[in-house]
């Protein structure tokens, strides 16, 4: 009887181990979909003014950020947290909100 036992034990542990596999996958996804959702930063964002922040990079102000190069965006930048062909993602300088992978502002660091 104790063998019988066992494989009860046994059962529930594999159907519990099932659920458990499928809300973890249905957390990723949900998960995935929540970043998805994340804001696109707006150009008249006060961080964004502050840092010449622009959604084409060539619509940056020269004049007043020098730092500028052509060739120069988000998405060969080390700040932006997605991959360099996804066209929008996200950026820890503007927390919470998506930049343009054609975008620039002042704290662009190329990756290395």
């Amino acid at each position: 009887m104790a063998f019988k036992a066992l494989n009860i034990q046994r059962r529930d542990f594999l159907k519990m181990g099932s659920v458990a596999i499928a809300s973890i996958a249905v957390g990723a996804v949900a998960g995935k979909s929540a970043q998805a959702a994340a804001p696109r930063l707006d150009e008249k964002d006060p961080t964004a003014q502050a840092l010449g922040y622009k959604h084409d990079a060539s619509q940056v102000d020269k004049a007043k950020f020098p730092k500028y190069k052509p060739g120069e965006a988000c998405a060969n930048c080390t700040l932006y947290q997605a991959k360099p062909t996804d066209p929008w993602g996200p950026c820890p300088i503007f927390a919470g909100k998506e930049v343009s992978a054609k975008g620039w502002c002042s704290a662009y660091v190329k990756k290395g």
